[in-house]
């Protein structure tokens, strides 16, 4: 058997209202699984960039690395 009801925005509000704490966090977790795809895109637009290139990552790399071992060095 399958039941289909219409709601609207306003009225689903109202429910959720009514909810109790461990409801609405239960809503939240299937929220945000709906909504992961979508958010993880928008993210990855917003962190886009062409600043950086594979040298200055390298370098980056190559400076922290560097630091790393300097510490190591003066820890013994």
């Amino acid at each position: 058997m399958s039941i289909s009801v219409s709601i609207d925005f306003a009225q689903l509000k109202n429910a959720v209202a009514q909810c109790n704490a461990d409801e609405k966090m239960e809503l939240l977790r299937l929220l945000e699984n709906e909504t992961f795809p979508s958010r993880f895109r928008q993210f990855l637009e917003q962190v886009k960039t062409d600043e950086l290139s594979l040298d200055d990552i390298t370098a980056e790399v190559e400076a922290v690395r560097q630091a790393k071992y300097v510490l190591q060095c003066r820890a013994r």
